[in-house]
C-alpha cells in the first residue's frame, strides 16, 4: 500500500473514531466517495492499525445496529413537517 494511501485511511479511521461519524458523514467530509472509505475502513485499516481498525469496527457496528433508528426519526420529521405545512396554508 502506498504512502498516500495510508495516510488517507488513517485520516478516515481517526475522524470516524474521534466523532462516531457514518461512513456517510465521513466520505462527505474528507471529500472520498463512501465506497473508498467503506474500504479504507473495513480492509486496508486492519492491515495498517488492528488497534484502531477495532474501534473504528465498534463505531460502525454501532451505526449499523442503529440505522434503522435514524431512519424511523428521519421519516417521522419529514411528516410532521409536511403536516405543519399544510396546516399553515388552510385559510
Amino acid at each position: 500500500m502506498n504512502q498516500a494511501m495510508e495516510r488517507r485511511v488513517l485520516r478516515e479511521a481517526e475522524y470516524i473514531a474521534a466523532t462516531g461519524a457514518t461512513v456517510r458523514k465521513t466520505a462527505s467530509v474528507l471529500g472520498v466517495s463512501k465506497s473508498t472509505v467503506h474500504k479504507d475502513v473495513t480492509e486496508r485499516l486492519a492491515e495498517v492499525d488492528p488497534q484502531l481498525y477495532a474501534a473504528v469496527r465498534a463505531v460502525l457496528d454501532k451505526n449499523l445496529h442503529e440505522r434503522h433508528l435514524r431512519g424511523g426519526e428521519s421519516t417521522k420529521r419529514k411528516f410532521a413537517q409536511k403536516r405543519a405545512a399544510a396546516a399553515r396554508q388552510v385559510p
